[in-house]
């Protein structure tokens, strides 16, 4: 049977099929809808929602070394963070089958750098693939398991956002459960890596990676297609997808396996072509090993922004005369408006950074849709780095300039557990008199909604105990906390003046879910008394689209009920009480 998959989809079908036993991550675009597959739809496989990269890895090298084939995914930026175990895991190998799926975002679509993560599978010497479809992304994953088991390595699968979010037909397939047994049999000399044992397993590394070079050879998923010898291309991954339609009478080697590449089979294919070109996105990862090896090639790529068949197409226009060349006919290009990113309508943080621009406080940011505090009309945040760095980055601000008055943290309540948690520790051991704001929305929004250790459920849907942030902050040595409802401007202006003119650290939680949640969840719509509305005109603050004012000489407000979502935000900040919900 054959069903129409996206890419995540078929990563997970095919974690299934394997017989994967246990499946942990941290959502982030473009991986998120893998482990959410994976909690929905098959029950055989354990899945966790960990709190950061690096503990998702971990999970899986404790679940690896008791026998159980595992699937750890992220974004490309979640390999940073799991870059430590990932390393150390080289050396000391796998029992049960272990497959990174790492998706990487060419473009920056939803990331803070497009960095190209071959180079962490060339850097840590072990094995990396890349998918082409959603019928190979389910395979290479089935593939992976297999390698990782037969050469004691943790292997990298590799996707883009193109391969993570299109859909082609993939071939189903039934689930066999894996003959290792499921124990942790002491071995130290593989599993603890202390110097003496670590010198003894670079050895191991280095071997493997010998016969790894070996087998890129001979692995089907090289596939050397010889059609017109004027021009041949070595590409991999999303970029064959392109190949294909801009120039398909070219000969092309399709490297499935692209860390370590088969120089052998480069070094062939070069000899029955005229021209060679290498068709990558981002590095010329590729185009460099093909250069060290003496072969002449042309790179064809971007070092910034996605590849397209469109540049494809320009760039062989000229250069390849008797060739069929079909791409895509750009449209006629239209001078729309532009349609920038903003907060929702109603948000909880859309106050918190309308307050702090009033104040004209410098504002250290966080990942998360609140980093759209950053554009007009709100343009309230003045840095963003990194998961966590929101917290690290006040403290260092305050220590430089020997101020803490001017200055306030803002981060949202997922990437708190990520990465703020250890910042916040800091800031106590040395002294800070900053401001923390934690932007508790009750989900990890950015990325659709995901559960976290703050909200009391886990991915498969059980209920568990909850991060209460303010009881976590006293118990770092925070004498100063507060939680405010970010719709009560009045209570978060008091809250905010009483922090950064603390002599001590603060710490506030705002404390109202994200709007889509609401959205989600409430079946009422709201309703002007005109009779009671006093016309103070709060509910307008919120940009609600659905909310307006009668007449330019009468302050009292309506909602259009076509367009109200229902979610009764503007009930909350009313200052009379005079919108009220009815039954949709």
């Amino acid at each position: 049977m054959k069903k129409l998959l996206s890419g995540n989809e078929a990563v997970a079908r095919g974690a299934y099929e394997s017989g994967v036993i246990v499946a942990s991550a941290y959502p982030g675009t473009p991986s998120t809808e893998i482990l959410e597959t994976v909690a929905a739809e098959y029950p055989e496989i354990y899945a966790e929602w960990s709190p950061n990269e690096k503990v998702a890895f971990e999970v899986g090298v404790g679940a690896s070394f008791a026998g159980a084939r595992v699937l750890v995914t992220m974004k490309h930026v979640g390999v940073n963070v799991a870059a430590d175990p990932l390393f150390t895991m080289s050396y000391t190998g796998v029992k049960g089958g272990f497959v990174l799926l790492c998706a990487g975002d060419p473009g920056m679509h939803s990331s803070q750098n497009e960095q190209d993560n071959r180079n962490y599978a060339k850097f840590a010497k072990i094995p990396m693939l890349e998918p082409s479809d959603s019928q190979e992304a389910k395979e290479f994953v089935k593939m992976g398991f297999s390698i990782s088991e037969q050469y004691d390595t943790p292997i990298i699968v590799r996707i883009t956002t193109r391969i993570a979010h299109s859909k082609s037909l993939v071939e189903m397939e039934d689930r066999v459960e894996s003959e290792i047994p499921l124990e942790f049999v002491k071995e130290p000399r593989k599993f603890v890596m202390i110097p003496a044992h670590g010198r003894l397993r670079h050895v191991v590394v280095e071997d493997r990676l010998k016969k790894l070079k070996e087998f890129s050879e001979e692995i089907p998923i090289q596939k050397m297609e010889i059609k017109n010898p004027k021009i041949g291309i070595i590409t991999s991954g999303i970029s064959y997808q392109y190949c294909q339609e801009v120039l398909p009478e070219a000969s092309v080697l399709k490297l499935g396996m692209t860390n370590p590449i088969p120089k052998d089979m480069i070094r062939d294919f070069a000899g029955k072509v005229e021209k060679l070109f290498v068709v990558e996105e981002l590095d010329p990862f590729l185009e460099d090993q093909i250069l060290q090896m003496g072969i002449s090639v042309q790179g064809v790529g971007k070092l910034t922004g996605e590849l397209s068949p469109d540049y494809l197409a320009e760039f062989f226009q000229n250069k390849v005369e008797d060739m069929k060349i079909i791409h895509p006919t750009p449209s006629e290009k239209m001078n729309l408006p532009a349609r920038p990113p903003a907060m929702c309508a109603g948000c909880p943080h859309r106050s918190v950074f309308y307050t702090l621009k009033r104040k004209k406080l410098t504002v250290t940011g966080d990942i998360g849709c609140y980093t759209l505090g950053v554009l007009p009309p709100l343009e309230t945040m003045d840095t963003c780095v990194c998961m966590g760095a929101s917290v690290g980055s006040a403290l260092g601000i305050e220590k430089a300039t020997g101020r803490s008055d001017n200055v306030v943290a803002v981060i949202g309540d997922s990437t708190f557990v990520h990465s703020g948690i250890t910042g916040l520790v800091d800031m106590v051991y040395n002294k800070s008199r900053g401001t923390v704001i934690i932007l508790d929305n009750d989900t990890t929004a950015m990325t659709g909604r995901q559960e976290h250790p703050g909200t009391g459920v886990t991915l498969m849907g059980e209920e568990t105990k909850r991060t209460d942030f303010i009881k976590l902050a006293k118990a770092l040595g925070v004498e100063n906390t507060e939680v405010v409802n970010p719709y009560d401007l009045e209570a978060l202006d008091k809250a905010i003046d009483k922090a950064v003119n603390s002599d001590e650290l603060s710490v506030i939680v705002t404390n109202q879910p994200c709007l889509l949640l609401r959205r989600e969840k409430r079946t009422q719509i709201a309703e002007v008394d005109l009779a009671s509305c006093i016309g103070c005109q709060l509910c307008l603050r919120l940009g609600c689209p659905a909310i307006s004012v009668i007449s330019s000489d009468n302050k009292k407000v309506k909602i259009d009920s076509m367009l109200c979502s229902g979610c009764m935000v503007c009930a909350d900040v009313c200052k009379s009480k005079a919108i009220i919900s009815i039954s949709v």
